[in-house]
């Protein structure tokens, strides 16, 4: 294991959110296990999974004894890979905000009167854990976006948007992870050819025959336009990939050739990836 997170903090500082953010950058997170676990869980899944990146969250409901032994738990993980802990943290007041918007207790409600009582109490329960934090994050005003590009810094890794551009065969069916499909099957088509059947849109035979069809430059220009246009917006909005399917019958011939002119004129501004779903029945 390359990489292990503990995020904590305290209760409504964003832990969840955070843990969600995780997940989506691929880590594998677990939430909520007693600290006291942590190195046996950690031991077992290093042992059983090929886990490149773990995230753990750990709140106060462990018990303050466990806090008391986070130095040691913390040596134990350290076996495991690399450890970094992430200390959330807001102000009182917005804490205070965040528990009355969302009418939920906070954790140590039964054992306090008011709610800056359980805030100030929880400081002092993480105290063993926030002196071993490497990443402290303040999201006192801060959105699950604002908090996404603070960890991607934080942890440096890329916030770009990665384009994957898949081809496939309709007769295979549409993919089901494709945020837009475009269907080129009108385009003529290369299976026809006796010279070109055995060939994919990879091949120059293929691409000189597609290309000297207008339509087919058409196409190529609607769709690279399209993408052009609305690839930013896509980033902006915080998407951390997008699936771009283009389909013909077979996805050998049309599909496999307008996605492999679609890397190549996107790969300049973007993260690009290729996936040919149909290779496997390429003739």
């Amino acid at each position: 294991m390359k990489r292990i997170l503990i995020v904590t903090g305290q209760s409504g500082s964003g832990k969840s959110s955070a843990l969600q953010v995780l997940e989506d950058l691929g880590y594998y997170c677990i939430d909520n296990l007693p600290l006291a676990l942590l190195p046996e869980i950690v031991a077992k899944l290093d042992h059983e999974n090929n886990l490149e990146q773990l995230a753990l969250g750990v709140d106060i409901r462990s018990t303050r004894a466990d806090m008391q032994e986070f130095d040691h738990v913390f040596e134990q993980l350290k076996r495991h890979g690399s450890v970094d802990v992430i200390y959330l943290t807001t102000q009182d007041q917005d804490l205070i905000a965040r528990f009355s918007a969302s009418r939920r207790p906070h954790p140590l409600a039964s054992r306090f009167n008011s709610l800056l009582q359980c805030i100030q109490e929880e400081k002092q329960l993480l105290i063993p854990i926030q002196f071993r934090s490497t990443v402290h994050i303040d999201t006192t005003d801060k959105s699950v976006h604002d908090l996404k590009h603070i960890l991607l810094s934080k942890l440096g890794q890329s916030d770009n948007l990665i384009v994957i551009l898949q081809s496939f065969g309709y007769k295979h069916g549409i993919p089901l992870d494709a945020d837009y499909v475009f269907d080129v099957r009108h385009l003529p088509n290369p299976h026809w050819d006796l010279e070109l059947r055995r060939l994919s849109g990879l091949d120059e035979p293929v691409r000189q025959f597609l290309e000297s069809n207008q339509q087919t430059n058409e196409m190529f220009a609607d769709i690279y336009a399209f993408l052009e246009k609305w690839l930013p917006a896509f980033a902006e909005g915080h998407r951390h990939y997008m699936t771009i399917s283009v389909g013909c019958t077979g996805g050998q011939h049309r599909s496999v050739y307008i996605v492999d002119r679609l890397k190549k004129a996107l790969e300049a501004k973007w993260a690009v990836q290729i996936l040919h779903r149909e290779m496997k029945h390429w003739s």
